[in-house]
């Protein structure tokens, strides 16, 4: 039996971990899930220097995986980085992937270095006016996601990668993401390499979409933090997009979207992504068959917009969009 730590997280977090374990109920997977404390309300709560209590790290790094739910990250000086950066950073989770269908049907996948960049958390104070936020970037953080997003090519039979950069200005930093990227394609003469800036990258991926279709995004944290965004928007609704963390013996999964505490309570946001990153979990830990129904129910459910939220059109609320998809998926059991 696997073991999976469970963060439910802050706003609806709990709510849309909640829809997932109700799906997950039919498929009836071999995992042991284990709910631990992360995130702003539990901090709250705790004040400590982490939103991540000691015995949440235990369970984690006794678990094969991690699913989390949406989980709020507290601004301002003095406050603890986000529960996603903790997670990736300490168990070098370095591709943040995010699998994108645009609502005209093009096909791409976003992947982003996840555990550097601005992110590493290096930021200082010079004098009362000036501060400083430094951009770290290795050759072997470039490496590795650079592999990644080829691997993920050939997964997907994709041609494509595109690396999304600023070297005309960043020269050392996007310079040397740009360098090991092209040193990794030589390994992968089956697969194109082609390069954009990223301001020139924001406005094609609206104006010249199809011109992405089957390719793999690639950047650095920040940028592709922002393209991956911007992405989602094409697909209609972040609410549809999984997203996944991955290292070479560990992954985190988690929906693209943030926390929305607005919306804590009401049963109204779309759970889409929260169970499409839980079916990217069982396929993570081996079990294929289940994750490719989930899949098709929720597919299935989209597409007969008879009973979806507000953000695609509908009037459900989420635990009716998840009747719906346990209706669809239990057709699939049958068969």
């Amino acid at each position: 039996m696997k073991r999976v730590a469970l963060i439910k997280g802050d706003g609806v977090g709990p709510e849309l971990v909640s829809s997932l374990l109700r799906v997950f109920n039919v498929v009836n997977p071999d995992i042991e899930f284990i709910e631990c404390n992360a995130g702003a309300e539990w901090w709250e709560m705790n004040k400590t220097d982490s939103l991540i209590p000691k015995e949440t790290w235990n369970v984690l790094d006794n678990s094969d995986a991690c699913f989390k739910g949406p989980t709020t990250t507290p601004g301002g000086e003095g406050t603890p980085k986000s529960v996603a950066v903790s997670i990736r950073q300490r168990y070098n989770l370095y591709a943040n992937v995010r699998p994108i269908e645009t609502t005209t049907g093009v096909e791409l996948c976003c992947v982003r270095e996840a555990t550097e960049g601005f992110y590493f958390g290096g930021e200082t104070k010079i004098t009362d006016d000036v501060f400083i936020s430094i951009r770290k970037i290795t050759r072997e953080a470039c490496r590795n996601i650079a592999r990644y997003a080829f691997d993920e090519a050939r997964r997907r039979g994709y041609k494509s990668v595109v690396a999304i950069h600023k070297s005309n200005i960043l020269k050392k930093t996007c310079g040397t993401f740009l360098e090991e990227t092209r040193d990794v394609q030589k390994n992968y003469p089956d697969i194109e390499l082609s390069e954009y800036h990223i301001d020139d990258m924001a406005q094609q991926i609206i104006k010249n979409v199809q011109r992405f279709d089957k390719s793999i995004l690639l950047s650095t944290n920040l940028f592709m933090d922002i393209i991956s965004e911007e992405c989602s928007g094409l697909a209609g609704s972040i609410g549809l997009i999984p997203s996944a963390n991955i290292g070479d013996n560990y992954a985190m999964f988690e929906p693209a979207h943030g926390s929305a505490p607005k919306y804590k309570g009401l049963d109204k946001v779309n759970p889409t992504a929260t169970i499409l990153a839980g079916a990217w979990l069982l396929e993570y830990l081996g079990d294929k068959d289940n994750a490719e129904k989930i899949r098709l129910a929720t597919k299935d459910t989209i597409t007969e917009k008879k009973c979806v939220t507000y953000d695609l059109g509908g009037d459900a609320k989420m635990s009716e969009m998840t009747d719906e998809i346990i209706t669809n998926l239990k057709k699939y059991m049958e068969e």
